[in-house]
Parts: C-alpha cells; sequence; structure tokens
C-alpha cells in the first residue's frame, strides 16, 4: 500500500496517520509493521511516533499472519458488470467486504477469490486482493472492484481527488424540512470509542455530504434522502445524520434502538457509482435499486400515508 502525505496530515504521528487510513486493521498490526521495518517512509524506516512531513511517500508492505489465510468460498454474488479492468457488485446487506479482525470467512473477497482468484489486483495485500474501498457490512449497494494494478491505482486516484460520484439513499428518523442540504463537517475517530466515528476538530479530515430529500412520512415521522457524496470518510453519511438528529433507521450505533421497523442496521443503500473507466479514459455509470426489504418497508409507510390522509 502507498500513501502521499497531504496539507492536512502534516505532523501527524505516523501510527495515528495509518491507522486512520487503514481502519481495519488494529492498532498494535500497525505498530509490529512499522517496528519490522515493513513500513518505509521515503524509503527510510522511521519509528511510529515520526511526525510527517508534506509529500512523504509512505510504503506499507503488508504482511500475511498465519490468522490470514483467506480460503475461496463458493457465496453467491451479484455482479452487475465486469471487463478485464473492473468488477461491478451489488453487496447485499449484512455481507462484510472484506476479511478484518478475526473474521476471515463469509465476506465478499471470500467469494470473489473463488469466482476470480488470481485476477484480481495485489495492491491491497492477501486480505483485501482487489478491494478499492468499501461499503459497511449492513450498507448494501454497488461497489467497483479491480482486477489488476494498473485499474486499482487509476480508480485509487479518483477516490483521492473525491472525482467517483457516489448516491445513497437512506430512510432517515424524524422529518427534515428543507429539501436540501449541505453538512460539512469533519469526522474523526470519536474518543469515547474507538470503535466509532464522530463530528470532531480532533484528529479529523474534512467531510462533506449533500442531502436531497426524495420523501417526507409524516405519519410515521421518517423522511426518504439520497445523500451525495463528495468526501468518503467512514461511516460519513451514519454520522453526519446523527450529528443534525436525523439517525439512519435501525442504526443502533449512532441513533437509538427502534422496533418499529424490524430491520437489523441501518436503512442505507449505495445506488449509484460514477467514474472515469481506468482503461477507456470515458465516464461509466452504475445504477441499482433498493432490495426488496428496503421496498416492502417504503410501501408500507407509502399505505400508512395514504390510510392517514
Amino acid at each position: 500500500m502507498k500513501f502521499v502525505v497531504d496539507k492536512e496530515d502534516v505532523s501527524k504521528r505516523l501510527d495515528i496517520y495509518l491507522s486512520e487510513k487503514m481502519e481495519d486493521v488494529t492498532r498494535s498490526y500497525i505498530k509490529t509493521l512499522i517496528e519490522d521495518g515493513n513500513v518505509l517512509i521515503n524509503n527510510k524506516k522511521e519509528k511510529a511516533g515520526y511526525k510527517l512531513k508534506l509529500n512523504d511517500n509512505i510504503d506499507v508492505t503488508l504482511v500475511e499472519r498465519q490468522s490470514e489465510n483467506i480460503l475461496p468460498e463458493d457465496i453467491p454474488l451479484d455482479i452487475i458488470y465486469e471487463d478485464n479492468d473492473i468488477i461491478i457488485v451489488n453487496k447485499p446487506k449484512g455481507m462484510v467486504v472484506h476479511p478484518a479482525n478475526g473474521n476471515y470467512s463469509g465476506t465478499m473477497v471470500n467469494s470473489l477469490m473463488n469466482s476470480h482468484k488470481d485476477k484480481l489486483s495485489s495492491i491491497n495485500g492477501v486480505i483485501r486482493p482487489g478491494i478499492v474501498h468499501r461499503i459497511d457490512k449492513d450498507t448494501s449497494g454497488i461497489l467497483v472492484v479491480a482486477k489488476n494494478d494498473n485499474a486499482h491505482k487509476k480508480l485509487a486516484e479518483q477516490f483521492k481527488v473525491h472525482s467517483i460520484k457516489r448516491k445513497y439513499v437512506a430512510l432517515v428518523k424524524g422529518i427534515i424540512k428543507e429539501d436540501s442540504i449541505t453538512i460539512n463537517m469533519p469526522i474523526g475517530r470519536s474518543s469515547k470509542d474507538r470503535k466509532k466515528m464522530a463530528v470532531t476538530d480532533k484528529n479529523s479530515r474534512n467531510a462533506v455530504t449533500h442531502i436531497s430529500v426524495l420523501k417526507r412520512f409524516y405519519t410515521s415521522n421518517v423522511t426518504l434522502i439520497e445523500a451525495e457524496l463528495e468526501t468518503g470518510r467512514t461511516h460519513q453519511i451514519r454520522v453526519h445524520m446523527a450529528y443534525i438528529h436525523h439517525p439512519l433507521v435501525g442504526d443502533e450505533v449512532y441513533g437509538k434502538k427502534d422496533s418499529k421497523f424490524k430491520v437489523e442496521g441501518q436503512m442505507l443503500h449505495a445506488k449509484y457509482l460514477g467514474f472515469i473507466h481506468p482503461t477507456t479514459g470515458k465516464f461509466v455509470e452504475f445504477e441499482e435499486d433498493v432490495p426488496k426489504y428496503f421496498k416492502d418497508i417504503l410501501n408500507t409507510l407509502e399505505n400508512k400515508e395514504k390510510a392517514a390522509n
């Protein structure tokens, strides 16, 4: 894995920077990588407390640990498009994108290892072959997977400069009065709970989410929204919506438990992805409607709304 330090990360400790960039691995693993010389700054070994400088080149070699023996698994996967460079997957709710933290089976990567072994980019090592970005376990929707290193690099660069277009659909609690909102609040690791993210000025990165109201369900006191990401921070939509007091329905991490809708995990679907194809140079776009459980809940809400009127 390769990183180049930009202005907003200057003077950060090396270990903190990597923990923010590599959110799916533990701090102890990062510390071990640094101590064992598997992290190089401008081709030199540095300590965990090294203060980053502008344009520092960081090379991280992900060493395979014994527990990281990722096995191919025959798990059905909804592939909506594929060519020599990319795979577009419509990930179901409940599936983890790649192995991490002791969870080494049942993931999208395990499925891809079965159907596309030796046909995935190697940049992210053995636990994340082909994975350029990810969405949460309980978020459904579209992901792009890289089949070779060249495609991976070009896609990663688009994510870095925020030129990739991403749109989500979510059901949130409460009635949003405005037709559109832009939330521009920095997101970083929560100081109270390291497993959570939060709006904070401490060790954070800028985060911008554009919200458009699609439908207000006054009877049920919920709002259907479209969220377009200008940046792509961990849990960005979930954190931003909770911050403005409209947490996602089903999100027990950033909201309160609500048995009214009987769903496990947040109602969030990555419906649209648009980017420059790494080989053709043409803009391509993919779109997938919300899954059946989401549609069923929307139909129930519509019927309640009609009955009330």
